[in-house]
């Protein structure tokens, strides 16, 4: 029993040879060791003299830089939501993420998407990957790795200054790695009820190599009535053309709910959403009603509805290409029909080679509905 419990403490408790944990926030801008929490406040020097950073609209700040090779492995955030200037910081504000000094980085994202706060608003997150906790603190534990250098920038893109932004990255460096590493990616894509009926909202293309895909946040707004999951979640894996490989039989159904996410079946009464966030599948947001308070007149707007599948137990293994499409298929008691809504969705995966971030849309044409 003793030799048991010295094999156990060896392998989580022991310092792996050469490796060793830094973390990079406000107070410790560039994780060099010793050198956190020198700046002075009212309370004098290292005591809480620079928690956070502003930044001004139109400006790009540098997180961290990182040289490798190292791992990201956990990435924690929290920002206002909403300024004088406006209510979207979630959607204006851009996550960008690039690795090894490439012109081109592998994750640009919308800050609220990338920790699936769709549509600029909070909710609560309670996953394996990502986490929302309350009231507002966004964390990711995507393991990040990279052999020579890592940038983590954050883009406004709000009509005005943002202050109070509060990061903090943990990574390891000295990491021992394979020589054909996968990095992270992630993209973000929307379609804003511009697809014709029958035509698939695009999650992910224009990969090449071999990878693995991780997860999926989905956000969609309702433009029709009566239901709209019944779209199938589509892989096309490698040398798939017309048809896939894998599919799911549902949206409710791919993000682990059933029977539309619904209390009850019955139209004699109200139907209310059942709101729910597990470790690798989660429904966590419902609204139909404005809460930004920027307008005082009626507050009613489209259904929202977000969730996320996290493919950790259980990874898209491909080894050459991948894409991966969303139907726009809705149902009422008269068959199913085609739809075209706004949907918005965030692809995470991992892949050998490094495939550019698409460039996102403007501020003005993400903006929630």
């Amino acid at each position: 029993m003793t030799e048991e419990k010295n094999v156990v403490w060896e392998q989580y408790f022991s310092a792996p040879t050469g490796v060793r944990s830094r973390s990079i926030n406000a107070e410790n801008p560039t994780g060099e060791p010793g050198q956190a929490a020198q700046a002075a406040s009212a309370l004098g020097v290292g005591r809480k003299g620079r928690p956070a950073i502003s930044l001004v609209a139109g400006a790009t700040a540098t997180l961290a830089e990182i040289d490798g090779p190292g791992v990201i492995r956990h990435i924690w955030m929290t920002v206002p939501d909403a300024t004088s200037a406006g209510p979207w910081v979630l959607r204006d504000l851009v996550l960008r993420i690039t690795w090894e000094r490439a012109g081109s980085p592998a994750v640009e994202v919308p800050l609220g998407d990338f920790f699936c706060n769709g549509f600029g608003a909070r909710t609560p997150v309670n996953s394996a990957a990502i986490v929302v906790a309350s009231t507002g603190g966004m964390n990711c534990y995507f393991a990040m790795p990279f052999a020579e250098h890592a940038k983590v920038e954050i883009v406004n893109q709000h009509p005005g200054d943002v202050s109070g932004i509060y990061y903090q990255i943990d990574y390891t460096v000295g990491d021992e790695l394979p020589a054909e590493l996968a990095r992270f990616h992630a993209q973000w894509r929307r379609s804003n009820g511009t697809t014709r009926p029958g035509e698939d909202h695009v999650i992910l293309d224009g990969v090449e190599g071999s990878g693995q895909y991780v997860g999926t946040y989905i956000g969609l707004t309702a433009l029709e009535r009566y239901w709209w999951g019944e779209g199938e979640t589509k892989f096309f894996i490698d040398d798939d053309t017309t048809f896939p490989s894998q599919t799911s039989t549902g949206l409710e159904d791919y993000a682990g709910g059933a029977w539309a996410f619904q209390d009850r079946l019955a139209n004699d009464g109200p139907i209310s959403p059942v709101l729910f966030s597990a470790p690798y599948s989660g429904y966590p947001y419902y609204s139909a009603e404005d809460t930004s308070g920027h307008s005082p007149f009626l507050r009613a707007t489209p259904q929202s509805h977000g969730m996320y599948r996290w493919h950790l137990p259980d990874p898209v293994i491909f080894s050459a290409q991948l894409r991966v499409t969303l139907q726009q298929i809705g149902a009422w008691d008269h068959g199913h029909f085609e739809r075209s809504d706004d949907i918005s969705s965030v692809a995470y995966w991992y892949q050998t080679g490094l495939t550019p971030a698409r460039s996102l849309d403007s501020a003005a044409e993400r903006r929630p509905r």
